[in-house]
């Protein structure tokens, strides 16, 4: 309480101030107390003031901190420059008047007048840890939220009786704000699970609460480092901010000052000098003179942060502390991420392993499909999914689900799909494969005596003569069937009438159901984790992903699966596997470029392409934003996978489709190649903003971005 010596909370002032420190035009205040007839005022003449009154007066001018006293049992304010400036546009009116004439109706807002008055009557001194002000800027003219601390204790005269009360002010709204950015980088290091996700976490916090010109994160890579860097000026937009991070190697230099942090674990700070100078690759790192350079040290992790300036700095306590703490965090979560990446690697690579890397290729039918792991990604899963041609020049098509998210279920899946195909090749009847499945996972239950093995498949057999599919179900949900619109009706879509049959290991028998795919027509086959959300309906799920079917801007497969994996909102905890197979309207014509990583593979494509596309008589205005989005994409490759790119373009009559892919990991791009090529450009952006529809598919190897433009009917040849 007020009187008692405590910490008062915060409380919100609307006065309307100025920034600490600022200086306000005309006279200072010391001459303003000179010219002033004191004689008029409840304190008298200035000459006849108690010596030690007159002693705190004289300290309160010569301040630089903001300190006003408030002299006599009617307050009258005496004040220096600096609180001037918090006081605004009261000033100069309220130099040497009564506090309740020159604050007004102010005096009396909670945290003001009152607490001055009761350190007046008790005696006792009292801090406001932290007062929120709405302060105008000098340097901006706008009015924003400060943050100060107030002390007020009282003023006593030469004979020790109250004669007023002395406050003071700091401001602490650097402090406090960077205090809650450092709440809201815990928060968000909690939500990373990978390095480059720590990378664009941690890049911004430092921009945005530092304000620095110059930032660099790096982790131990092997024998060397590899960082990223942010600088002043850099222009990221949102599509910038979802690629990944553009990673360089740095040797281990004992003269980097990041690379003597992270092998010593010491923090280092440059007040003013050229610390980078040693081992500046370009201007940005030269013109830097303060530095902070923070160990980031686990037992599993090694790398450095850096923060600095174009202009000396000093680096107080209190910032030195901030930051170290935060580098704790970021080290923390750096490693947390590294243990993630490996586990993840592991997975996905045993459950990519058993997928088939590539899909068949039909002079009239165009197949897609696409994998997506569930929110964990840690364990590796049991869905599946594969096509193949049999012996007699039919297709055959399979998606699979084996419950359970780890390694066992991943085994069951890799020995299903196995069997499957050679169950296929010996006789592909629908009823057949799937009695030998049953005898199977029956055989595996058994065997573990585990009767909870509990499998479902979707199978199919395509005749590409006449487009008729023969399908069977082994207690999974039925495919969609995607129909093109006829004579300029749209689209529609349903779900195929499958005769359901029991999963699979409990002796069940099966029926067959036939569909026809007509020209321009899809099916999609899908596992329950595309429709399966907590606390909805199934039918619900089903009915989104029909709808989104139907509303589809083509009925490519790619373009089809990309869309249903995102059909139904919310978060699954499932793996998702899609399939789809569409009957082309005409042939299409398709053709694939090799792009070498070289600063020159993303202007060959340019060449390359070009010249394919006006040789297919594809519009010019197509043509354009192709190449644009193509360029970007090959670029953007390149640079984070730091291996060759493989660019592939499929035309047909309604669509061109162009997907560019990479085989590589990233964060292995080296710095003359980095440097000579593009900047990241807006490749995600731009596909948004020129394509019809867009994706981006991982493969068994690396991941592949593609998009889709849509051509006015007869004007591809």
């Amino acid at each position: 309480m007020a009187g008692t010596g405590g910490v008062r909370p915060s409380t919100i002032s609307p006065l309307p101030v100025q920034a600490a420190g600022a200086s306000m035009p005309g006279a200072d205040c010391a001459t303003l107390m000179r010219d002033l007839d004191w004689s008029a005022t409840p304190l008298g003449a200035r000459d006849r003031w108690d010596p030690a009154v007159a002693a705190a007066v004289d300290l309160v001018l010569a301040s630089p901190m903001p300190m006003a006293a408030s002299l006599g049992e009617r307050f009258v304010l005496v004040y220096n420059d600096a609180f001037a400036g918090l006081i605004g546009t009261l000033h100069p009116d309220a130099l040497g008047r009564p506090a309740a004439e020159g604050f007004g109706e102010l005096w009396a807002v909670p945290g003001l007048g009152g607490v001055v008055e009761e350190v007046y009557r008790s005696g006792q001194p009292h801090l406001e840890a932290e007062a929120q002000l709405t302060v105008t800027r000098r340097e901006t003219g706008r009015p924003e939220q400060a943050f100060f601390t107030r002390g007020h204790t009282v003023v006593r005269d030469a004979r020790g009786e109250v004669a007023g009360v002395l406050s003071v002010a700091a401001e602490t709204t650097m402090v406090t704000r960077r205090l809650q950015s450092l709440g809201e980088l815990t928060s968000r290091l909690a939500g990373t699970l990978t390095i480059d996700d720590v990378a664009r976490v941690v890049l911004g916090y430092a921009m945005a609460s530092f304000d620095v010109d110059h930032c660099v994160f790096a982790v131990d890579d092997g024998n060397a480092f590899r960082f990223v860097r942010r600088i002043r000026g850099e222009m990221l937009d949102e599509a910038d901010e979802r690629l990944p991070p553009v990673w360089k190697r740095i040797p281990d230099d004992p003269r980097a000052p990041l690379v003597t942090a992270a092998r010593s674990g010491r923090a280092a700070f440059v007040a003013d000098g050229e610390p980078l100078r040693p081992v500046a690759a370009d201007r940005h790192e030269r013109r830097i003179r303060a530095l902070a350079v923070l160990p980031l040290q686990t037992a599993s992790l090694a790398g450095a942060l850096t923060i600095g300036y174009r202009t000396a700095h000093t680096w107080l306590p209190a910032e030195r502390a901030l930051l170290n703490a935060a580098a704790q965090m970021v080290a923390q979560a750096a490693e947390r991420a590294r243990r993630f990446e490996a586990q993840h690697g592991t997975a996905q690579l045993l459950q990519r392993s058993m997928l088939p890397e590539h899909l068949p290729e039909l002079d009239h039918f165009r197949i897609a499909a696409r994998y997506d792991v569930g929110v964990d990604g840690n364990a590796a899963g049991g869905d599946f999914y594969d096509a193949f041609h049999l012996a007699d020049g039919r297709l055959a098509m399979v998606l699979g689900d084996v419950a359970g998210h780890d390694v066992r279920a991943a085994a069951v899946m890799g020995q299903v799909r196995a069997a499957l195909r050679a169950l296929a090749l010996t006789d592909p009847s629908p009823p057949s494969v799937l009695a030998g499945l049953d005898r199977l996972v029956g055989s595996l239950g058994a065997e573990s005596r585990n009767e909870e093995i509990f499998v479902t498949v979707a199978y199919g057999v395509l005749d590409p003569a006449d487009g008729i599919i023969t399908l069977a179900s082994a207690g999974h949900p039925p495919p969609v069937l995607r129909r093109a619109g006829l004579a300029g009706e749209p689209p529609t879509a349903e779900l195929v009438k499958v005769p359901p049959g029991a999963p699979l290991g409990l002796g069940g028998r099966w029926q067959t159901g036939q569909v026809q795919l007509e020209p321009g027509d899809t099916i999609l086959l899908f596992s329950d984790g595309v429709v399966e959300r907590r606390g909805r309906a199934l039918n619900d799920g089903l009915d989104a992903l029909v709808a989104v079917s139907a509303t589809a801007a083509s009925g490519d497969p790619r373009n089809l699966c990309a869309l249903a994996t995102t059909a139904v909102p919310g978060p699954t905890d499932d793996d998702v596997a899609v399939l789809a197979v569409e009957r082309a309207v005409a042939l299409s014509r398709s053709d694939t470029m090799q792009v070498a990583a070289e600063p020159t593979g993303p202007s060959r494509v340019r060449q390359w392409m070009t010249a394919r596309l006006r040789e297919w008589s594809v519009p010019e205005a197509v043509i354009a934003s192709a190449i644009l989005c193509t360029s970007e994409l090959t670029t953007n490759a390149l640079l984070h996978a730091g291996t060759p790119a493989q660019v592939h373009i499929d035309l047909n009559a309604e669509r061109l489709l162009v997907s560019v892919a990479d085989t590589g990991t990233r964060g292995s791009v080296i710095r003359a190649r980095t440097d000579a090529m593009s900047s990241r450009g807006r490749g995600l952006g731009l596909i948004e903003e020129l394509s019809d529809s867009w994706g981006t598919d991982p493969s068994v190897r690396g991941s592949t971005v593609w998009f889709e433009m849509l051509l006015a009917s007869g004007r591809a040849r």
